[in-house]
């Protein structure tokens, strides 16, 4: 019995180690595939939110890289203007933006404040980003709660519906004559691949008849779709693109609400290193969409590792038209 224990866990270890490897390999590869010229993004303005962190401080650190101007949008600004020090050093060596022969040709960082749990900052920050940027190339709707107990935001939404999809439904919509004054430009949104278990019940849209954390996360990323697929819908002749893509399973703080036992954590770690992504792998499809020509004039597209996929759900333009019509609502675009 014990050998054939044994036995086991050595064949458990030497497949997991084996996919972490293979994974390993996999990434390198499509990283080399990926080259990107280090001034592809030069006197472009982006904007990501929840940049701080995650998926979003690694977008905004490869953007960096391309020379993008790059507006991080943060709801903890302590927070921000550390993860910006952090990357202006990794970035730009030399101390700033284009110096040094270290730089590589840098772009730039800038910190904004913005909370998306709050349709008030949401409407002060689209303010401030109108009277101080004369344009804005590339928006990319990044932050996301994951899996949080029931709680609303400061306007009585569910907070993952109120975040993931109404915050960023009211920032896009007050910053597109911007993007439409700057254009070509586009909108990135993130979003998952468990928006397959995901449904839009409008009767319940506020989650206050009854809630469970990991289908309202779940719907709240069937939102972002079909906000996308509504959104290139009206876009149609503008010169800009909207694109949704989800960026695998990636190891991140977003599962901070998850609770794991102890006795289950180191376990939990091995597999998470094996087989999750690291934020910078994930963070490779966003980059694309924002920066490279293969996708120029592509708008309304569901992406993963770069590459389009299919939507097995969240077609039905008629739920996608409901969902906008109700989401102005919400938010206060039309009362």
């Amino acid at each position: 019995m014990a050998v054939g224990t044994a036995a086991a866990l050595v064949a458990a270890l030497g497949g997991i180690l084996w996919l972490a490897a293979r994974r390993f390999v996999g990434s390198s590869v499509q990283r080399l595939h990926q080259g990107r010229d280090s001034g592809l993004m030069r006197g472009k303005t982006v904007l990501i939110t929840g940049a701080n962190s995650g998926l979003g401080r690694a977008t905004a650190a490869e953007l960096l890289r391309l020379g993008a101007r790059v507006i991080m949008g943060c709801r903890d600004r302590e927070r921000a203007e550390e993860a910006a020090g952090q990357l202006r050093r990794e970035v730009c060596p030399a101390g700033g933006p284009d110096s040094g022969p270290n730089s590589g040709g840098a772009g730039e960082l800038v910190v904004k404040e913005l909370d998306l749990a709050s349709l008030s900052s949401v409407r002060s920050f689209c303010q401030e980003m109108l009277q101080e940027e004369p344009r804005l190339d590339v928006l990319i709707n990044n932050a996301g709660v994951f899996q949080c107990p029931y709680m609303k935001t400061e306007d009585g939404f569910e907070m993952q519906f109120g975040v993931n999809h109404l915050g960023h439904f009211l920032l896009t919509n007050l910053l597109l004559g911007l993007l439409k004054s700057s254009a070509p430009s586009r909108i990135v949104v993130v979003s998952s691949k468990l928006y397959k278990y995901g449904d839009i019940n409008f009767e319940d849209l506020n989650s206050e008849q009854s809630y469970n954390k990991s289908f309202c996360y779940s719907r709240s990323k069937l939102a972002n779709i079909l906000f996308t697929r509504e959104l290139a819908r009206r876009l149609e002749g503008t010169s800009v693109t909207v694109n949704v893509l989800h960026p695998g399973v990636v190891r991140t703080n977003l599962g901070r609400h998850i609770h794991i036992p102890l006795l289950v954590r180191p376990l939990f770690n091995l597999v998470s290193w094996a087989f999750f992504k690291t934020p910078e792998e994930g963070a490779q499809t966003a980059v694309y969409l924002a920066s490279s020509p293969e996708v120029e004039g592509v708008s309304g597209r569901y992406f993963g590792d770069c590459k389009e996929e299919l939507l097995p759900k969240a077609m039905d333009e008629s739920v996608a038209r409901k969902l906008w019509d109700i989401s102005e609502v919400m938010v206060g675009i039309l009362k």
